[in-house]
């Protein structure tokens, strides 16, 4: 069955960038402008991982990553920051809102899909972080 990444970015370059790159490994993406649309979509769709800007217009990246990680119903979805805040303490405070991974932007074309691949194989259970 394929798997299903919702992507919450509000920058439409770095969305068609994420879409294609991940469509070509043969994900289904779900795309959502604000932290409430993804909200939203995670909500009716459930996805298997949600990739999350922290920079978002209105609801920061944090309180969607809050948000999520405190609904029973979508809490067990992991969440990757993919973010521009590379400054000391960034990755942390990430991490500390629910986010399970981090990927600094801008990515890398090469390597983002390998890691995206790999944040999902330990969701699964199938390696160690």
């Amino acid at each position: 069955m394929k798997k299903t990444i919702l992507l919450i970015e509000d920058n439409p370059q770095n969305r068609y960038l994420v879409q294609f790159l991940l469509e070509q490994r043969g994900y289904e993406i779900l795309q959502a402008e604000t932290g409430p649309q993804g909200l939203k979509l995670a909500a009716n769709h459930h996805p298997d991982l949600i990739l999350l800007d922290i920079q978002l217009p209105g609801m920061d990246g944090h309180a969607v990553a809050y948000a999520l990680k405190s609904d029973p119903q979508l809490k067990a979805i992991p969440i990757v920051a993919v973010t521009s805040y590379a400054m000391v303490g960034d990755r942390e405070k990430c991490l500390a809102a629910g986010a399970e991974g981090y990927i600094e932007k801008p990515i890398d074309p090469e390597s983002f899909g390998d890691e995206v691949e790999r944040f999902l194989r330990v969701a699964q259970g199938d390696v160690t972080p």
